[in-house]
């Protein structure tokens, strides 16, 4: 989708402070991982803290992804495109979740 950015601005552009601020908390966490794996530290310990990054991620992503289904999603739909955008959305969330992305609409 490259056009979409024609007919309406991005609907994380009122989280976008928000959004900041996780990314940041996001990068120490990585480079505390980073720490600890330069200190030699215990491998459990490693892995809890990357389950907590993992999951700091996934906040994101799913803030994101409610701003976009509830702003670009909600706007295309305004203007008849709903169906490329829902389609769009139904293979990010299949290539999150390691599914197979559809090759064909689910109209076809």
């Amino acid at each position: 989708m490259t056009d979409h950015a024609d007919h309406f601005r991005h609907s994380y552009t009122k989280d976008k402070a928000q959004l900041i601020r996780r990314l940041a908390r996001i990068e120490g966490q990585v480079r505390g991982i980073a720490r600890m794996i330069e200190r030699e530290e215990y491998c459990v310990d490693i892995l809890q803290q990357t389950s907590a990054l993992r999951a700091a991620v996934d906040s994101l992503a799913v803030l994101v992804l409610e701003d976009h289904v509830q702003g670009c999603v909600r706007t295309a739909a305004e203007h008849g495109d709903a169906e490329r955008y829902v389609d769009e959305v139904v293979d990010v969330v299949r290539r999150t979740l390691g599914r197979p992305v559809r090759t064909a609409s689910r109209g076809s």
